[in-house]
């Protein structure tokens, strides 16, 4: 299904901390594709055209919706003046001017707030628009779920000399990926003089877990969450080979 409006950047920064915008997209599916589903005519397909699957099989793979081409899918292009193609379009035109246009519906009408961000009045933009700028380097602010953290322990959150160094795995409806709380922007998120029963609080709470530390075989609600990320490269030679996110500017309220 196509994108009825092209990708736009925010052509006036403010400042050296400003974040990018996008207009709204809907949520992403991805489809794997084999040399047994040819007959299908998957090769001729371009951009900027409606496509109908028919017959396909949606399923969860490593935490993601995917959907799989079967031996008896179909598909066909559709004309902009078709029924279906009209509601989406209608559905798309409504939600774009909306200030909760980049935020998952299941995440209205706001997500938890358990966190809070030094740019309160930042439009949010979607996983996969922050893993598609253009740019090496950037800034942003996602609304996201924490699905897994490195180290799992809340007292290995820190160095022995106290600098926090976790690792978070983020997801939306569109994309997942990891980012990272390091130093000061750890401190600011989680706070400088919390216990170690304080941290696991605070990390269960991002898990949506049980207040715990054993949570084998429990199930899980994580929250939905605000957060403002930015990218950066580890070298210079190669900068998109060694681009990674961090988080920053955001904090942990309960």
């Amino acid at each position: 299904m196509q994108n009825p409006l092209p990708l736009q950047l925010d052509p006036s920064p403010l400042s050296r901390d400003v974040l990018c915008t996008f207009p709204p997209v809907g949520t992403v599916l991805r489809m794997t594709v084999d040399q047994g589903n040819e007959k299908l005519g998957i090769r001729f397909l371009s951009t900027n055209r409606w496509v109908k699957f028919v017959n396909i099989k949606c399923e969860v793979h490593a935490g993601l919706w995917r959907a799989v081409l079967m031996p008896f899918s179909r598909l066909c292009f559709l004309p902009d003046d078709d029924d279906c193609v009209i509601e989406r379009q209608r559905s798309y035109n409504e939600r774009v001017p909306s200030k909760w246009g980049r935020m998952p519906f299941t995440s209205f009408p706001w997500p938890s707030h358990i966190t809070e961000t030094d740019h309160p009045d930042v439009p949010f933009v979607t996983l996969m628009n922050v893993l598609t700028h253009p740019e090496v380097t950037c800034k942003f602010k996602c609304v996201v779920r924490i699905v897994a953290i490195f180290p799992w322990r809340a007292e290995d959150f820190r160095s022995p000399s106290g600098i926090y160094r976790v690792r978070l795995t983020l997801e939306d409806p569109t994309a997942r990926i990891h980012a990272f709380l390091y130093a000061e922007d750890g401190t600011k998120f989680f706070g400088d003089f919390h216990s170690v029963d304080m941290l696991r609080k605070k990390r269960n709470m991002l898990l949506g877990v049980a207040d715990e530390d054993d949570v084998n075989n429990v199930s899980r609600n994580p929250p939905w969450i605000q957060c403002c990320l930015k990218s950066y490269y580890l070298d210079k030679s190669d900068v998109w080979g060694t681009r990674n996110y961090r988080i920053f500017g955001t904090m942990f309220v309960g």
